[in-house]
């Protein structure tokens, strides 16, 4: 189904340049191992575009931001956090997209990112908080659980260790420079994310999502403990 049926009228013009974003997202992205791969970017969008229409916000803003939002996270760029709105930039500027849009657009890509249990991290428009809303939710729940493991392989994690305990970092480095195991993670972050929402559009879709990933983690180490 056509996401742009659901929000405000684009213009021919931003319909291709949503277009070309699309294509650009896949081609940059499409060989990832790691749960930021397009298909990611594909389900955060469809969700930002929905919260966008339920709360209110700019979609045609959201639409790019959410397409845009993982185009060089910090994960892979040696935690340089001006890396995805600097590359996002210079897209939309390609493209003939107006410096007020692509500001914009470059500012929430800025904002969304979790950065550490201590560390706060709301941003500061209604179109930021929507996408870091869809981003949230696909951490959470049944995709959020593969998304975590494929990552945790993706970079050599142990997958759990009972003398590992999870760790709240109080900031971004001491995140940043986690080597913490893959479930640990779960404690650290996704467990976290439900509390940490923005809209009530977001919040009414985390539940069912977050009840999913707590039952999971409980299974997990009653397996791991051979219990169950």
């Amino acid at each position: 189904m056509n996401q742009h049926t659901q929000t405000e009228s684009l213009t021919q013009s931003q319909l291709e340049i949503i277009d070309k974003t699309v294509g650009f997202v896949e081609e940059k992205l499409g060989g990832d191992s790691s749960g930021h791969d397009h298909f990611h970017i594909l389900r955060v969008r469809n969700l930002a575009v929905r919260l966008a229409k339920e709360e209110g916000a700019n979609a045609y803003v959201v639409e790019l931001a959410a397409l845009l939002h993982d185009i060089a996270d910090w994960k892979f760029h040696d935690g340089d956090l001006t890396a995805g709105p600097r590359v996002a930039r210079e897209w939309l500027k390609s493209l003939g997209e107006s410096d007020e849009t692509i500001e914009k657009v470059a500012g929430i890509i800025s904002e969304v990112s979790y950065k550490g249990a201590g560390t706060k991290t709301t941003p500061t428009s209604l179109e930021g908080k929507v996408v870091q809303d869809a981003d949230r939710l696909d951490a959470i729940g049944a995709i959020g659980i593969a998304r975590t493991f494929a990552y945790g392989g993706r970079f050599e994690r142990v997958m759990y260790d009972p003398n590992q305990p999870p760790q709240m970092h109080k900031d971004f480095e001491a995140y940043k420079n986690s080597k913490g195991t893959t479930l640990n993670h779960f404690y650290e972050k996704i467990l976290l994310l439900q509390d940490r929402l923005n809209t009530n559009s977001g919040r009414k879709l985390a539940a069912e999502r977050h009840k999913y990933t707590e039952e999971f983690v409980e299974r997990f180490l009653r397996e791991w403990e051979g219990v169950d």
